[in-house]
């Protein structure tokens, strides 16, 4: 944890979710901002049109740990948030997760993305945030991944920790970046069946076509510009969106070591796609 989310850490656990909240939990940059879109739009883009000009995603879908200087901290967002569902975002591993949220039997989304795609992201990511440790070089930060020695700690326990936790825990709807990448639609319908919502087929269009990849980036309600904690002139929040960029920064050798060492982590009944 950075010391900043630690700081808020009892604050967090003690939160009380109510029953219809709906919690997306995803590790980092495996497509957290995609889905909490969707979700606010379509439960407030109809009735709210005028939030979605006006008010920032990261306020309207509040980051639950989140406690940066200079800004209320997730916690402080959620209580003072007007629209009901509340709908939270999160990137704790899941046993991280505040108990209330499992005593309420609330509903969750959690979003995971292939490893490599991931680390990629993670790293521009961690090169542009200014409150993230600094990534140092691609090959460290390449060992540093395998290793799990990230904020929010290993992608394979996160990923792994998830799928276990949905087997024995109804309102989990595990879904994959992949996917969303290749049919939003089809997601976007998955979605409305675990959330129990029938938007119009005319709706559903408007949303596939609001949230999909060059309109978000160019959005800045939804693109993280207006956020004081990075430096868009080192990368964008919002950078490409693509499936198979890991092969832009791999090498052949690491490609191999990173494929011998994701056998003996991965739960063999996760089915992760590199390429599309």
């Amino acid at each position: 944890m950075i010391e900043c989310f630690a700081s808020n850490w009892e604050k967090v656990q003690s939160f009380q979710a109510r029953p219809d909240d709906i919690l997306i939990a995803t590790y980092p940059k495996a497509g957290t901002t995609w889905v909490s879109y969707i979700l606010d739009l379509l439960y407030f883009g109809q009735t709210s049109p005028e939030r979605q000009t006006s008010i920032p995603i990261y306020e309207r879908v509040p980051f639950l740990e989140s406690a940066f200087p200079f800004m209320d901290t997730g916690t402080e967002l959620l209580e003072k948030l007007p629209t009901s569902p509340r709908i939270i975002k999160t990137h704790f591993p899941v046993q991280f997760v505040p108990k209330s949220f499992w005593k309420q039997n609330c509903k969750i989304i959690y979003v995971a993305r292939n490893a490599k795609d991931n680390m990629v992201s993670y790293f521009h990511m961690d090169r542009m945030t200014l409150t993230q440790p600094d990534p140092g070089d691609w090959n460290t930060y390449f060992q540093r991944f395998m290793q799990g020695q990230m904020l929010y700690g290993s992608w394979y326990d996160h990923v792994n920790g998830w799928w276990k936790k949905k087997q024995s825990y109804a309102n989990i709807h595990y879904m994959f970046y992949e996917d969303m990448i290749e049919d939003t639609g089809r997601e976007i319908n998955k979605l409305c069946n675990f959330l129990g919502l029938s938007p119009s087929e005319q709706l559903k269009t408007q949303i596939s076509g609001k949230v999909n990849f060059d309109s978000m980036k160019n959005n800045d309600m939804v693109n993280y510009s207006t956020i004081g904690v990075m430096d868009f002139n080192v990368s964008r929040f919002m950078r490409k969106g693509k499936v198979g960029d890991w092969k832009n920064h791999f090498t052949v050798a690491q490609n191999e070591e990173f494929d011998e060492d994701y056998k003996k982590k991965i739960n063999p009944a996760l089915n992760f796609r590199t390429e599309l």
